[in-house]
């Protein structure tokens, strides 16, 4: 099974709380994205059974090589994606949802002819 839309924004997240907190928790993960804790749940189990992440005994959360691969390519994407909105002028919340979604659905080559260009 492909890594769907929902999953990069999971991996995504638990890659950004990494970076912030020194673990992370299923509730950590609802409370940023202000969703009910079963609906999390049901989300890490499919991103546990599919190897992205591993949950150890204390219910901490890290992502797996696979899983980290993934997060900071969509990562990066949203960076530069967000980064190239607001170089044109686009206002910084305007910026970070469209990223958001385009970075999702952008093909490689048009995200390296932004990255080259901002590079520049």
């Amino acid at each position: 099974m492909g890594v769907t839309e929902s999953k990069e924004n999971y991996l995504e997240i638990i890659y950004i709380l990494s970076k912030e907190q020194k673990e992370v928790h299923a509730i950590d993960i609802a409370n940023y994205l202000s969703f009910a804790r079963a609906s999390v749940s049901i989300a890490l189990k499919a991103l546990k059974d599919e190897k992205y992440i591993a949950v150890d005994d204390n219910l901490h959360i890290t992502l797996t090589p696979k899983g980290k691969a993934v997060a900071k390519k969509v990562y990066d994407k949203h960076q530069t994606l967000s980064t190239w909105f607001m170089f044109m002028g686009v206002d910084e919340k305007t910026a970070l949802k469209d990223a958001c979604k385009i970075e999702h659905i952008i093909s490689e080559k048009s995200f390296k002819a932004i990255k080259n260009f901002l590079k520049k």
